[in-house]
Parts: C-alpha cells; structure tokens; sequence
C-alpha cells in the first residue's frame, strides 16, 4: 500500500457507551457534544481520567486530542445542568 491508497485515520472516542468516529485528531468539546443527538442546553462535558489522573470538564472551545496513545479512545460523560431550584 502507497501513500495515495492509505486509508485517512480514524479517531475513536466514546460519550457515555456510545462510540463515535472522526478524521480529525483534536476536537473541541463543542464538536464532541454535537455528535451526541439531543444534548441538553448547558450541559457538560467531562473527560475520564486515565489511571490517576482525576476526570475533568472540558470547556466548549477546550481542544482535546483524540490520538489513542494517550491510553485508548477518550471516553467522555455528558454532566447536565445543576438544578439549584
């Protein structure tokens, strides 16, 4: 196989048990969130963390990188908005 045939990657990432695939290798959290149909308005998006590393909320306009050498594909969890009513 050439460089003129190689397949273009992939990138894997999962939002709760769904997985989802892209070409690009960093997405903000904003595109992350519009894969997902009917995210709730100001809900949340958080990244779990690998081994020790604590899981953390990852801003709309926040890149993120997708490349699987970080420990497998990111895995992230939709937090909705707090009720403070």
């Amino acid at each position: 196989m050439n460089e003129t045939t190689k397949k273009p990657e992939s990138y894997k990432f999962f939002v709760g048990s769904q997985k989802y695939e892209t070409g690009q290798v960093q997405l903000t959290g904003a595109q992350i969130k519009a894969y997902v149909p009917d995210v709730a308005p100001g809900s949340k998006l958080s990244l779990e963390g690998h081994g020790n590393e604590p899981d953390r909320i990852i801003a709309d306009d926040e890149e993120v990188s997708l490349d699987e050498r970080h420990g497998g594909p990111r895995r992230f969890t939709l937090v909705p908005p707090a009720n403070f009513g």
